[in-house]
């Protein structure tokens, strides 16, 4: 038995075992397995349907090797053989399971003072362009400004089918190197700016004990600290097991500040678990290409020489503009690429 015989049984095997689990009404007594169980089916459709199909082709090929008036008909049946293989390889490749979900954006300034923050909104507003060009809709969750127009933080949320698949290679440290606005030496200074890209995770799969929290309400205020608001509409919520903080203040409503407050951390829970699971296993996606880790420096703007270097995959563009105006296909593509040739390896 080839390889690729033994990994079509496999998915079969797997496939099987996924429509008789979603067949079975007791997996409705457990939300998160339906919901998990629900998307290992979806994601196995598309290659158990080219397994058939290279079964089907593989039979085609043995009937017309076998009888002499089907002989002529050999090498199409075989080009089709080749052609499916190369298919169901790439189908088999384990895909990442947050691939089609939801996302939110947390950009941070970083290293330059109000140059980083002015970077910040630079790349805050580089990923909102890149959300409308794929069709996606963006929804800011909580915001802080800074004196200068940019911002110390701004959150987002990003909804569209695929979102994860695109904006995680957007995780990681972003440096600029250009001449601030208020340099009158004309000399180029170095910023940086933090992105850190979680995926939305579901309700079901990760539960909140609302005993674990510790909810502060007070008083939103704006740039310079002035109140904006007056009633305590602003929440705090303190995630006591782990430590996790998460203000919310951009709402009038205290229930939607909560709320929204609430996905963040729900957010940053998931990913949490997530980067505990990848710890594990050396050999997953962010050790291949990079962990995304707030941490790590992914990608350099240079304004000068108008470049756009992806350290990551040592790949550089000499199209600023139009990456900062939402371009980002061509390192998108390019890092999805190479994450697929390793798996494939």
């Amino acid at each position: 038995m080839s390889r690729l015989e033994a990994l079509v049984e496999e998915l079969e095997r797997s496939y099987q075992q996924a429509q008789e689990r979603m067949a079975d009404p007791s997996i409705f007594n457990d939300h998160r397995e339906a919901a998990s169980t629900g998307r290992r089916l979806k994601e196995l459709e598309e290659p158990h349907k080219l397994a058939l199909a290279w079964r089907e082709a593989v039979a085609d090929v043995t009937a017309a090797s076998e009888d002499a008036e089907l002989r002529e008909l050999l090498p199409d049946a075989e080009a089709r053989v080749a052609e499916l293989e190369d298919e169901l390889r790439h189908a088999l490749v384990v895909q990442d399971p947050n691939d089609q979900r939801d996302v939110i954006v947390e950009v941070r300034h970083g290293v330059g003072g109000d140059e980083a923050a002015l970077w910040a909104g630079d790349l805050y507003r580089m990923l909102t362009r890149y959300t409308e060009r794929l069709g996606f809709a963006a929804e800011v969750l909580s915001s802080s400004p800074s004196d200068g127009g940019g911002f110390k933080e701004i959150t987002f949320a990003v909804k569209g089918k695929g979102a994860f698949s695109v904006f995680k290679w957007e995780g990681g440290t972003h440096r600029v190197q250009r001449v601030p606005t208020t340099e009158s030496q004309g000399r180029i200074h170095t910023s940086t700016a933090t992105v850190a890209v979680m995926p939305e995770a579901e309700e079901v799969e990760v539960e909140i004990d609302p005993s674990d929290l510790k909810i502060d309400v007070y008083r939103s205020t704006g740039p310079g600290g002035q109140s904006v608001n007056t009633t305590d509409s602003a929440v705090r919520i303190t995630h006591v097991p782990t430590g996790l903080v998460v203000s919310m203040q951009d709402e009038k409503s205290q229930l939607q500040n909560r709320q929204k407050a609430l996905r963040v951390l729900r957010a940053r829970l998931y990913e949490q678990e997530l980067d505990r699971q990848q710890r594990e296993l050396a050999d997953q996606r962010r050790a291949q290409i990079g962990s995304g880790n707030r941490s790590e420096k992914i990608r350099t703007y240079n304004f000068q020489d108008g470049r756009v270097t992806d350290h990551r995959i040592k790949r550089t563009s000499y199209k600023l503009d139009a990456v900062l105006s939402g371009e980002l296909d061509e390192f998108s593509e390019a890092l999805q690429e190479e994450e697929r040739r390793r798996s494939l390896e």
